[in-house]
């Protein structure tokens, strides 16, 4: 009876885990992407939405830190950079204005800016979701380089950049005294 037992037991668990793996799908070169798009903006939404809008100005004064960019600045920034690459991506001119009197410096509202960046981001969704298997690799024009990318090269950028201004933003929110989102 036990060794009846422990077969249909050790059966059971290797069925369990058959299952398991035979649920388990292979993710495309897209999905992997998208992942990493959804990682940042997961983290630099919060972060933006957590700064009240009378310190979206803010910038840090107090040792080398003249000329660098303000909290909204940040952000307009990054998300003006997702437009950027996502249009390389998808072989497109930009779909907003991102220079003169209608580009990113004419938003100045909170609103305006969470807009701007959360757009930006389903910008950069609707880019990597266009990458295959068959395209990835294909050379295509840089948009900060005379040089030749790829598809999933650009695609990096969203994360490792958005990244990048994600760390100076919690600076600057650590900086008035909030404790960013994901650090709650």
């Amino acid at each position: 009876m036990k060794t009846i037992t422990a077969v249909l037991g050790t059966l059971l668990v290797l069925c369990s885990l058959g299952l398991a793996q035979a649920k388990e799908e292979k993710k495309t070169i897209s999905q992997v992407l998208d992942g990493g798009v959804k990682i940042i903006e997961s983290e630099l939404v919060p972060a933006a939405e957590a700064m009240p809008e009378d310190k979206y100005d803010f910038a840090p004064s107090s040792g080398e830190f003249k000329g660098v960019r303000t909290f909204a600045q940040q952000i307009k920034h990054v998300a003006a950079v997702n437009y950027i690459v996502g249009a390389s991506i998808l072989g497109e001119n930009p779909p907003v204005e991102l220079g003169g009197e209608s580009g990113p410096d004419s938003i100045k509202t909170k609103a305006n800016i969470l807009k701007f960046l959360k757009d930006s981001f389903a910008y950069a969704h609707k880019a990597v979701a266009t990458i295959t298997d068959a395209n990835a690799l294909e050379p295509i024009p840089q948009p900060f380089s005379k040089e030749k990318g790829t598809r999933v090269g650009m695609a990096t950028v969203f994360a490792w950049h958005g990244f990048d201004h994600y760390g100076q933003l919690v600076e600057y929110l650590r900086m008035n005294g909030i404790v960013p989102p994901a650090s709650r």
